[in-house]
């Protein structure tokens, strides 16, 4: 799928539907036998349709990889193969070392992989695509959120490249979010917003765990953040949320869970591997109720946890 995504083929019959294998051939120069190998490959996957000698995208290759959008599964699969499925041929090692083995493959001594794609521009980029992409295709559940409504300055906390931001400003006309992140991602943050209506979308450089928070937010948001650390420094960013915040403060805490008996969730059980393996060496798709546990913890009430999601997710909120 992902080489016929990097060949351009999806793209290609959306544009020629109804094309003969030469046509193919000719648009993407690769060698005949193996794109036959190749086209026999994906047709038997389903997404690609060939009848009476002429090949067609499924409905499903239509939809989700046939364009170059900022939201097509196009981007995912690229950053899968080019990040996640070189690491997980490290599976078995990094687990009985209780380590992320496979961050040996980026050059540097930081602890968890996102510290180190920032020496790396062009992976890193491929890395945020990729997030991007699958952060439009789930994070409609969390922007219809009412509670969003009333929010009026909020901290998100570890936001990436600003993608779940500018879309939490632009259905919510009164609210204002401050992206804080590692400065590498704030730059990207930027890229990504030159051009764009982005007065009501702050960038914040630092890093979460060693600078405080900044106060005079009224809420705040870990999307896809928390669930790549142990408990303890989930522990410690949650308390210092709860510090900056003021008293009736928010907090929004976005992302996917497993079941509570922890034996469902498919999408769920393959972040938990690649964390370990490569991106922190700990973390997982938590239980919503363990999030609930420690905002209470750290002295949040009024929790509670909206589930039923898409792509097991879930939000877990709280008030000061």
């Amino acid at each position: 799928m992902t080489s016929a995504v990097e060949f351009g083929i999806f793209r290609f019959l959306s544009e020629n539907p109804g094309s003969e294998f030469d046509r193919i051939q000719e648009f993407t120069g690769v060698p005949r036998h193996q794109l036959r190998v190749l086209l026999q490959a994906v047709c038997s996957t389903g997404l690609l349709v060939r009848e009476n000698g002429v090949y067609d995208n499924s409905p499903v290759a239509e939809n989700l990889l046939a364009s170059d959008a900022v939201d097509s599964w196009g981007h995912i699969l690229v950053g899968w193969k080019e990040v996640y499925y070189p690491a997980f041929a490290q599976m078995t090692k990094a687990l009985r070392a209780g380590t992320n083995t496979a961050l040996e493959a980026y050059p540097g001594d930081e602890p968890t992989l996102y510290q180190r794609l920032s020496r790396n521009p062009e992976v890193e980029a491929v890395f945020h695509r990729a997030m991007s992409a699958f952060t439009l295709r789930s994070v409609d559940a969390l922007v219809e959120r009412e509670e969003f409504s009333t929010v009026r300055h909020l901290l998100d906390v570890g936001g990436g490249d600003g993608t779940t931001s500018f879309r939490l400003v632009d259905r919510h006309p009164e609210l204002r979010s401050t992206v804080f992140d590692m400065p590498s991602v704030s730059r990207l943050a930027d890229e990504k917003a030159a051009g764009t209506r982005t007065e009501r979308v702050d960038l914040l450089p630092g890093d979460i765990f060693n600078d405080e928070f900044p106060v005079g937010h009224d809420a705040v948001l870990f999307s896809h953040v928390l669930e790549i650390f142990s408990e303890d420094q989930i522990l410690g960013l949650l308390k210092k949320a709860y510090d900056a915040l003021p008293e009736g403060g928010r907090i929004f805490l976005y992302g996917y869970n497993v079941s509570d008996d922890e034996t469902t969730g498919i999408f769920g059980a393959r972040l938990g591997l690649y964390f370990n393996v490569l991106a922190s060496g700990q973390g997982m798709a938590y239980p919503a109720g363990d999030y609930e546990n420690w905002l209470r913890n750290v002295g949040f009430s009024d929790v509670s946890t909206a589930t039923g999601m898409s792509y097991e997710h879930g939000l877990t909120m709280g008030k000061k």
